[in-house]
């Protein structure tokens, strides 16, 4: 993937590996707003796929791809295994987490800390690139704790380049294991976006992806002049209707009309099917709460999916409900605007 984007000069937006929200259900969402955009996981450890429920952990719902697997580890045989295993459930890619900051990520000696052992993720990568045919990929900090971002993030970068990884994303923050919670570690850290730059300099032709802070498609193209990738994370998901213009805006695919309505609609045959095997609604209709962000009526369209969607038996009547609060608000503006209309 990543070579081949080199070679014509195109360039990534992708949304970025969240615990708890980048589950199945929400890159299904996601894949109906864009069909372009690479869509990552959440983190999975690799002894979940090795001793867990591996159809629950990497099944993929048919029509979702390109989707990249972001796998949690630091032993290289474990990671290869684990892989192996994903590579034949269709993964465009595997992304080795080395930017999470949680302590269970900590007591593990995966995530951002192992940013201090960059030959340690190089191990990891060549294990890996041994065993699959498809793109491994790392992302990372800019460092953590007391490190100099110049030399913790080139050593880094440089240990992966000598094992063939082939791209590597930067959330250009620090992790502070020591003093700062995740949720801190998303924020405090000031994001310094031109070391990610000088990164891409320095190496050329390698695939660097910029990460962090990143609030609209304006300021996603202003990063694509300097690097190959941006990665989209909590505002893609709190506003997902962000996604509807990348496929125009950053692939350069014709421009559509925004039909936010109806990406609703098309999620009701996954719905559906999800029910019948026994899910709840709100496990799908919470990635959905953001989608009208802003809008006449997104108030009461939010709230009754947060109130209503978590009812035992609660069905798409639900969202039915709340979407025809947007199209009458849409309605209701419509008509006065009729009103004035000048004779």
């Amino acid at each position: 993937m990543y070579h081949k984007v080199l070679k014509n000069n195109k360039k990534i937006l992708s949304v970025a590996p969240m615990m708890d929200w980048t589950d199945r259900w929400c890159r299904s969402f996601h894949r109906i707003l864009s069909q372009e955009a690479l869509l990552y996981t959440e983190m999975v450890v690799a002894d979940a796929i090795l001793h867990g429920d591996r159809d629950r952990h990497l099944s993929i719902p048919v029509g979702q791809q390109p989707v990249a697997l972001q796998l949690g580890g630091s032993d290289p045989v474990k990671l290869a295994e684990a892989a192996k295993i994903a590579a034949d459930y269709g993964y465009d890619e595997i992304n080795l987490n080395v930017g999470c900051p949680s302590d269970r990520v900590q007591s593990g000696i995966f995530g951002a800390c192992l940013m201090k052992s960059p030959k340690l993720v190089a191990q990891c990568v060549d294990a890996m690139k041994q065993v699959v045919d498809m793109p491994v990929t790392v992302k990372c900090r800019l460092g953590v704790d007391d490190q100099d971002i110049e030399i913790a993030l080139d050593a880094l970068a440089d240990a992966c380049l000598d094992q063939g990884v082939d791209a590597i994303w930067v959330h250009a923050r620090k992790a502070w294991l020591d003093g700062l919670s995740p949720k801190e570690n998303r924020d405090i850290p000031p994001l310094d976006y031109d070391r990610v730059y000088r990164l891409k300099q320095r190496l050329g032709d390698v695939f660097i992806g910029i990460n962090g802070g990143i609030g609209n498609l304006a300021e996603a193209d202003t990063h694509l002049k300097h690097v190959d990738g941006v990665m989209m994370g909590r505002v893609a998901y709190h506003q997902p209707a962000v996604l509807c213009q990348v496929d125009h805006q950053i692939y350069g695919a014709p421009a559509m009309p925004e039909d936010l309505h109806g990406a609703v609609r098309k999620m009701y045959p996954i719905i559906e099917q999800h029910l019948e095997a026994g899910g709840r609604l709100h496990q799908i209709t919470r990635h959905m709460i953001g989608l009208f962000h802003g809008a006449p009526g997104a108030r009461r369209y939010r709230q009754i999916l947060s109130t209503e969607a978590v009812k035992p038996n609660a069905g798409i009547e639900v969202v039915e409900a709340a979407l025809a609060v947007m199209i009458a608000e849409q309605q209701r503006i419509h008509d006065k605007a009729e009103l004035f209309v000048p004779a």
